[in-house]
């Protein structure tokens, strides 16, 4: 059996973490590209804690040891199949204890050489956290602009050329306002926001620059590392603008198309409407609650630009001293014109 550090799990693409923790512990907390195969289940861990509690460390050890006895051969059969496959398999719990000891024990033993990661997850979260302000490229190119007026199509666009768009709504799996959940999922928690962040970050490493959107320091369940918002402060300013009915018409395709006529859909939206109404301008407001009644959209969405959005983007906006070059989202040219942009800020040989 061999220990190895998280700097040289990184080392090579052949590594694969193999996370034999409990399904509930891999899906709050995993590295990017692991493979879970559970010692125990869920209720299996909770049983084997609460013996632990009740009956002293002795009988929790027994317990598990008749769990795990009969899953032994396909436990290290899942491992042996990823060998085949040309991984390194390296085996890791939360903090390289018990379990992940266990088991590349087992592996030693069925004469399967046994890679584990010293230090377990722990140890993987201390390193990228302290690794995440050093990868940080010096500059920072940030987008900001009203809601609607595209900017993470923008930021896609401009990944897919090879760009160095770190994209934070992606990582955090929420759009940043009250409706960024429709049609999201679960939200990112903190732990998964960074290593997804880590993992960008390690990819466009030499670059000399990043590209981000203008988000506010938390996003969804997650928040952004200070270094990064004092980069963003100090950045290169964007901003993006389109016309209203444009950003109305993006709006509707990203939010309401795929989900109109879904049950949970119209629920949703009169849930947050109905918070809303409170908060916006009590002229408009029965206009508001008449469109939602009417399930006219577009209208809905309209008023929520006019009357909350983009005031509160403006107040925002003020935090920035700029300056700021305009982007027409609308112009069927706006990647050209960005990218052109970006070429004029940044040599040929450092902009892609």
């Amino acid at each position: 059996m061999k220990d190895i550090s998280v700097q040289e799990l990184f080392s090579s693409k052949e590594f694969i973490p193999v996370d034999v923790r409990a399904p509930i512990e891999h899906r709050d907390s995993a590295i990017p590209g692991s493979v879970n195969i559970p010692l125990f289940t869920d209720e299996e861990r909770q049983e084997i804690g609460t013996l632990y509690k009740q009956s002293g460390e002795e009988a929790a050890k027994w317990r598990a040891m008749e769990i795990v006895s009969p899953k032994l051969p396909h436990l290290l059969g899942e491992i042996k199949d990823l060998k085949k496959s040309g991984a390194e398999p390296v085996i890791h719990c939360w903090r390289g204890g018990m379990r992940s000891k266990s088991v590349a024990s087992f592996l030693e033993y069925a004469g399967i050489p046994a890679l584990r990661l010293e230090g377990g997850y722990r140890a993987y979260r201390e390193y990228i956290l302290e690794r995440i302000p050093q990868l940080m490229p010096e500059k920072v190119i940030v987008l900001h602009g009203m809601t609607g007026t595209g900017k993470t199509d923008i930021l896609q666009a401009l990944q897919d050329k090879g760009y160095p768009v770190v994209d934070l709504e992606k990582m955090a799996n929420h759009r940043g306002s009250i409706f960024g959940m429709i049609g999201k999922g679960e939200a990112h928690n903190q732990k998964t926001f960074d290593a997804l962040l880590f993992e960008r970050l390690n990819e466009i490493k030499g670059s000399n620059y990043f590209i981000i959107e203008a988000e506010s320091k938390r996003i969804g369940r997650a928040a952004q590392p200070e270094e990064m918002l004092e980069k963003k402060v100090n950045g290169i300013h964007y901003l993006v603008k389109s016309s209203i009915p444009k950003r109305v018409e993006r709006i509707y395709n990203e939010y309401v198309q795929p989900f109109q006529g879904e049950a949970w859909f119209e629920e949703e939206v009169r849930e947050k409407v109905s918070k809303l109404i409170k908060r916006i301008n009590h002229d408009v407001s029965p206009s508001l609650a008449f469109a939602m009644e009417e399930k006219n959209y577009k209208e809905l969405i309209k008023i929520l630009l006019v009357h909350y959005y983009d005031p509160r983007y403006n107040h925002a906006l003020l935090e920035y001293e700029g300056p700021f070059k305009e982007i027409d989202s609308d112009d069927p040219d706006v990647i050209v014109n960005i990218v052109k942009e970006i070429q004029k800020t940044f040599s040929d040989s450092t902009a892609v």
